[in-house]
């Protein structure tokens, strides 16, 4: 079976949820939390090996709450974002305390990935189509000139909070499903009783297709984006030069430039499957639920993994 791997985004502070390490906080019926969830449906779709990306002030807690058993199951890798890991030439701002971004957080796993990839955040269910549509894309032979990048596409309606509006990355694609562009569209909440959408303003709000699909941070690459991401973090940190406190290294705006540059052709992969997350702290019992009937439906066992 061909090597692939999943790569797990654990090192956010999570502010929005009101303190604490939201990564690990239980929401199964046995304790289990967000990942276990998704670790789960990423092996049952082929995926062997799993790569957490944490802080090394995370370390103890991440390993005794959920690596040590998904060791037991699988191969598992750690790498850890590191503010200060940085290339030749180049030192952290003074005063700068926020990390770099999903695109540095990637690259700081450079020596634990060798093989295709799926990433996704550690505080996010995504269901099983999406992982099932990644691997699927992953592992199948193709011939292209271009680098072939891939990513889950979820309907907008299926991914917003009852607690408050999110930032979601709408795409447009050609006909052929590949994309052509995300737009970041902020605050967007629910309307008509919950079967529209619209983003909140300083007009007002603004109508958003609910059918839309929208990015959220599930993608597949193959070995050579690392390569991408190494070459362009230097020049990333240069532009950064006059925002030294709140740049951020993105991997969708890593992706948009290569696509915009004809490097790469990324492939939407639809799926229909929900997706929940604890965006707000509000959040916690509506997750909490839904696993609940996930698992009183027969979707999934639990514990999960003994």
């Amino acid at each position: 079976m061909k090597k692939t791997a999943l790569v797990i985004l654990a090192a956010g502070i999570g502010s929005r949820f009101g303190g604490g390490i939201k990564q690990l906080e239980p929401v199964g019926p046995n304790g289990e939390i967000i990942m276990d969830f998704s670790i789960y449906d990423a092996l049952e779709a082929g995926f062997n090996k799993i790569v957490f990306i944490i802080r090394k002030d995370l370390d103890a807690d991440f390993r005794r709450i959920i690596g040590e058993r998904i060791e037991k199951v699988t191969e598992v890798a750690y790498a850890y974002q590191e503010i200060d890991d940085l290339p030749e030439g180049f030192s952290v701002p003074e005063g700068r305390k926020k990390p770099w971004g999903t695109g540095h957080a990637l690259l700081c796993a450079r020596d634990v990935i060798s093989e295709p990839f799926a990433v996704i955040n550690a505080d996010d269910y995504y269901g099983k189509k999406g992982f099932l549509a990644l691997h699927d894309a992953l592992t199948r032979e193709e011939e292209s000139e271009k680098e072939q990048i891939c990513m889950a596409g979820f309907v907008l309606g299926n991914t917003l909070s009852d607690n408050g509006g999110v930032t979601r990355g709408i795409c447009s694609q050609d006909e052929e499903g590949r994309l052509i562009g995300i737009v970041e569209t902020k605050n967007i909440i629910r309307t008509e009783g919950g079967s529209g959408a619209a983003a909140m303003t300083d007009d007002g709000l603004v109508p958003v297709d609910s059918e839309s699909l929208v990015s959220m941070n599930m993608w597949g690459f193959h070995e050579e984006f690392l390569d991408d991401l190494r070459e362009g973090f230097p020049v990333f940190l240069k532009a950064a030069e006059d925002k030294p406190f709140s740049a951020e290294y993105l991997l969708p705006t890593i992706v948009d430039d290569l696509l915009k540059s004809g490097r790469a052709d990324v492939s939407v992969l639809k799926t229909d499957d929900k997706w929940f997350g604890v965006t707000y702290k509000e959040d916690k019992d509506s997750v909490r639920k839904a696993f609940e009937k996930l698992v009183s439906d027969g979707v999934y066992e639990s514990p999960l993994f003994g």
